[in-house]
């Protein structure tokens, strides 16, 4: 990501933060102590690095991983405040845990006044991974990556994470509740039933295609689901554009659907619910006269981490069974 992103004057402040920084480090930290310290050497996304184990000092960007730090009882020194709301308050903390901002326009500089042991970073913030690495090389992004098993994934970040916070038996039992739930939803399911996923916001219905539309994409390869329309992603993020006659032509028996904009409360916001269940061509849907649509929580697309997507397939496989 280019330095247009610095806020004015941080590429000095940096250049100047880091060289401070270091000299600190160097001072405060004893080499008997340094080489006492405790690593732990894993393969995160972008290869075999050490870093230590259950560092005091934590800068976590990646939401994916956040519920998982706060079941573990981690507590952070900087953090993305706006993206969190107040879903994870244990994480977020008064004054004392410093503002990263949003990775549109991130304070580079919050990270560097917490002299981080080690930084989570990627997903939303894997753009500047190259910038947060001059600052603390002891960085791991470990968010899942595109073109990979997806639920693997999940279970791969998780048990990356448990060998970094010495939380290996936590991090398997999640794994297995994801399996456990991913089993169950598989054996519930009819595929003789067609499935659509939608993405709404800003008051619109969008299309996710299966495999690549964000979070209800990745029920259909996981679960073997049957789509009720096949056609490739053009922005797998926010859901392609599709029209309330296209989705009634599909005749769906399933709907998953994520409201991307069910936290924020903001003027003028229309529900996943009302969009969907008041569209009048959509009325005579069997999704819509047999009430079987899943909604996806409102905290989901600020989440995304391993037990989100745990709560997801339960909900798949409760639906299904019922």
């Amino acid at each position: 990501m280019s330095s247009r992103l610095f806020r004015p004057l941080a590429v000095a402040s940096l250049t100047a933060a880091l060289a401070l920084a270091g000299c600190a480090s160097a001072a405060s930290a004893p080499a008997d102590q340094a080489a006492g310290a405790s690593t732990v050497t894993v393969d995160d996304n972008h290869g075999s690095i050490e870093v230590p184990v259950a560092p005091e000092r934590v800068v976590a960007l990646d939401n994916t991983t956040f519920q998982t730090l706060s079941d573990w009882g981690v507590t952070l020194v900087a953090a993305p405040k706006p993206l969190m709301y107040d879903l994870w308050p244990s994480l977020s903390g008064g004054d004392d845990v410093l503002d990263v901002g949003l990775h549109r326009e991130p304070d580079i500089e919050a990270v560097v006044a917490s002299e981080p042991d080690l930084i989570v970073g990627g997903y939303r913030f894997r753009e500047i991974y190259d910038q947060l690495r001059q600052i603390q090389p002891a960085i791991i992004e470990t968010s899942p990556r595109d073109g990979e098993d997806h639920a693997a994934e999940l279970k791969r970040q998780t048990a990356i994470l448990g060998q970094v916070f010495d939380k290996e038996d936590e991090a398997a039992q999640l794994s297995s509740d994801l399996d456990a739930a991913i089993s169950d939803a598989r054996e519930a399911y009819d595929p003789s039933q067609t499935v659509m996923g939608l993405i709404t916001s800003g008051g619109k219905i969008a299309y996710a295609a299966p495999g690549e539309g964000r979070g209800v994409g990745t029920l259909f390869p996981t679960l073997g689901l049957t789509p009720a329309l096949e056609r490739s992603a053009e922005d797998a993020s926010h859901g392609d554009d599709i029209s309330v006659e296209a989705i009634a032509a599909a005749n769906p028996e399933w709907l998953f659907v994520l409201d991307r904009d069910a936290m924020f409360g903001e003027d003028g916001y229309v529900s996943a619910k009302e969009l969907v269940e008041n569209a009048e061509a959509l009325k005579n849907v069997p999704a819509v006269q047999k009430d079987q649509i899943v909604y996806l929580d409102a905290s989901f697309y600020l989440d995304e981490g391993i037990q989100a997507y745990t709560k997801l397939y339960r909900s798949a496989a409760e639906a299904f069974a019922s």
